[in-house]
């Protein structure tokens, strides 16, 4: 089990909280400060309950040198409106600038120091650099688990040298997941699509032993199909990587998993926006037709196995739902997934950049149990893989 700040003494510590402010920036201001909301609740309990609140953060990749277009300070402006209080910013991370902006904290004030990665101890997880970090504080609050897979100074070794704690992203993050695959109700289905086979293998190989039933979408159902003989036409399709489709196929049966593959197909001989399209069914595809979507028979049954699961993992869209009428099949699923979850019958947790972004297309990302935005984080627990800035939290 991970701490939490209720068990953490506040008053008038130093907090170091690292967060997530690799923020979308355009001609040098904030473009989306979704990553910014998403670290409110922590600095507000901290700022509560009397701590000196101290955020830690990366911004893009310099490579161990200072790179002016890379400053975190452009952010400290757009964080304080969203507090309504003064954020500070200090020149450097570690050292007299950040020393002297610390010393000058009262209770309840708030410092940005400057991105983490214009040292090379930070990727490196130099446990210097990890010290010198800690000088700087009294508790160490990890509020990024979009950064959790990487065993870094400010996500890791960090964490080693004074007590660590979860924060209230993490700690929602965490619980969430656990939800959906630590100890969910079951039966509990998981979807997965996108368009390679190759970038989810182990991710396949995890969940096939440990799902009821699993639904397979996308340009990788191109590859199972294939493997089971179908011809997909000019569809996307990883060939080379048929004896590994069929290697999962079977570990799914050994485990009791059952796969969802596509019964029914939308293809279009281009793809582009507006392209016409047909349904088909499996085997009837034209030398020149594209696989572009999950037929309406697929997604009616995937709609059912929703319909008889309590738990749903989802991870990739259906089609390609960017070009409208691919985008069909992935946003008639979400659409029901957000039913069932806002009537009681199905905790829903969603991730992964394409996920989000389809679910945002579908108008449904706010209904679903949670939807996470960590990307590789979300991907590599899925893969069941320990992640360094997790596992630094355990109690």
């Amino acid at each position: 089990m991970f701490r939490t700040l209720d068990q953490a003494d506040l008053s008038q510590k130093r907090a170091l909280v690292r967060v997530d402010f690799n923020v979308p920036m355009q001609d040098g201001a904030v473009s989306d400060d979704t990553r910014l909301r998403a670290a409110l609740p922590t600095i507000e309990k901290l700022r509560a309950g009397g701590a000196k609140v101290i955020l830690l953060a990366h911004f893009d990749r310099p490579k161990g040198k200072r790179v002016a277009s890379m400053s975190l300070a452009p952010i400290a402006g757009p964080l304080a409106a969203l507090l309504g209080v003064p954020v500070a910013f200090a020149d450097d991370c570690v050292g007299e600038p950040a020393e002297a902006a610390i010393a000058a904290m009262k209770a309840g004030d708030v410092l940005l120091l400057e991105n983490l990665r214009y040292h090379s101890g930070e990727e490196a997880n130099d446990p210097d650099f990890a010290k010198a970090l800690a000088r700087l504080g009294d508790l160490y609050v990890n509020d990024a688990f979009s950064a959790a897979h990487r065993a870094h100074a400010s996500t890791e070794g960090l964490a080693r040298l004074i007590p660590a704690y979860a924060g209230e992203a993490m700690r929602r993050e965490l619980d969430a997941l656990d939800k959906a695959l630590g100890k969910p109700e079951r039966p509990v289905l998981g979807i997965v699509g996108g368009s390679k086979v190759s970038t989810k293998l182990d991710l396949l190989k995890n969940l096939v032993t440990r799902l009821d039933r699993l639904a397979i979408g996308g340009g990788m159902a191109n590859t199972f199909l294939f493997a089971q003989g179908w011809d997909v036409g000019a569809s996307y399709c990883e060939k080379d990587l048929a004896d590994t489709a069929r290697e999962i196929m079977g570990l799914a049966a050994a485990s009791g998993c059952e796969l969802l593959l596509p019964i029914d197909i939308v293809v279009a001989e281009k793809m582009e926006p507006g392209a016409p399209a047909r349904t088909r069914a499996l085997g009837a595809v034209e030398p020149d037709e594209r696989i572009l979507d999950a037929g309406p028979q697929s997604v009616a049954r995937l709609i059912a196995a929703m319909e008889a699961s309590k738990t749903l993992i989802w991870n990739g869209p259906l089609g390609v739902f960017e070009m409208p009428p691919f985008d069909r099949a992935t946003v008639a699923a979400a659409k029901a997934a957000a039913r069932l979850t806002q009537s009681g019958a199905l905790v829903a947790v969603a991730g992964g950049g394409d996920t989000v972004s389809a679910l945002n297309h579908a108008g449904v990302a706010a209904d679903l149990t949670f939807v996470s935005t960590a990307g590789g984080a979300f991907l590599e627990w899925m893969e069941g893989k320990t992640l360094p800035g997790v596992a630094a939290l355990e109690a």
